[in-house]
């Protein structure tokens, strides 16, 4: 179906409306947002039909819709009503703006053709190229997100010495060092055990890894080695004798540093949860759930290099 042509109207008289530029305006400028419409090229992409909003437009707004928490419903009214969220996703003044279905639709359509990984990568490549990732080290960690509804068949019941079973997926996550960039993301069900997955999300160049005691393994320790990294796994023994405290002293040193620095991840899954709508999914099934925590590391990732823009020296 043929595009809708967006963000032609002239204000007013013609004028030009100084604006005060802010933090969405800030993530605007932080990426070439061509190439991730050169992602999203094929969709809606024939020439006859009824006209469809611009996919680059409604990817935006899934992002808005991470950034403040919002339905699909409050998503459709904030970006009726809110200037800046019009201004990021490229709608002039007085323009219509997508409803809720043009959301669901859309979102259907990446989970179709599989490109939330692709969007993800494309903005993390960009960022990579503008220095925003540190590769002297990586962090490895997976969180579980509750499902939409038990009922869900591809999510898996989990439990915890400490806690209730969950019954949901496990976003299995390496984020760079220093600056807490997420660099790659893998989704499985809830009951995969994290350690199996480290190969999966390990990046290239991973420098030094920190991970907890659910990764410590030989096997591990060879795929970090092989990727060119150091590993920094915590350990589960050590040989020595039975009255050998220097030793045992050593190893529990070891576990501490390698977990003061490990920890540093769970501010992104806090964040996630606490502020960017991942308390549960909110759609059933695996591919809609990827799509979820990517479109979250996604929002997360331009937000936090935002951040660390704002702290360099002019």
């Amino acid at each position: 179906m043929a595009r809708r042509q967006i963000g032609q109207e002239q204000l007013a008289l013609g004028a030009e409306v100084e604006r005060r530029s802010g933090s969405l305006d800030e993530i605007a400028a932080l990426i070439d947002w061509s190439e991730i419409d050169r992602v999203l090229a094929p969709i809606y992409a024939a020439p006859t039909g009824e006209q469809a909003w611009p996919p680059l437009a409604l990817f935006k707004g899934l992002l808005l819709a991470v950034w403040y928490d919002l339905s699909d419903v409050k998503l459709a009214e904030a970006l009726d009503d809110r200037t800046s969220f019009r201004r990021f996703c490229g709608f002039a003044a007085h323009e219509p703006t997508p409803e809720r279905t043009a959301f669901v639709r859309f979102r259907r359509e990446l989970v179709a053709r599989g490109l939330d990984g692709v969007l993800f990568e494309t903005v993390t490549r960009q960022l990579d190229a503008r220095g925003m990732v540190i590769k002297t080290g990586t962090l490895v960690d997976a969180t579980v997100i509750a499902s939409a509804t038990s009922s869900d068949a591809q999510a898996r019941w989990v439990g915890h010495r400490h806690r209730a079973a969950v019954h949901g997926d496990k976003a299995h996550v390496a984020c760079d060092h220093d600056g807490g960039i997420v660099r790659t993301v893998a989704i499985t069900p809830a009951n995969v055990n994290d350690g199996r997955m480290l190969g999966a999300v390990l990046p290239a160049s991973p420098g030094e890894v920190y991970a907890d005691l659910a990764y410590a393994s030989v096997a591990n320790e060879r795929a970090i080695h092989a990727a060119g990294g150091h590993s920094r796994l915590p350990a589960r023994g050590i040989w020595a004798a039975a009255d050998d405290t220097t030793a045992l002293a050593c190893l529990e040193a070891w576990n501490w540093r390698v977990g003061h620095v490990r920890r540093r991840i769970e501010k992104i899954f806090g964040t996630w949860k606490r502020s960017d709508g991942l308390r549960r999914m909110r759609w059933w099934g695996l591919a809609k759930a990827g799509l979820q925590v990517r479109l979250t590391a996604t929002a997360y990732t331009l937000r936090r290099a935002m951040t660390l823009l704002r702290g360099q020296p002019a």
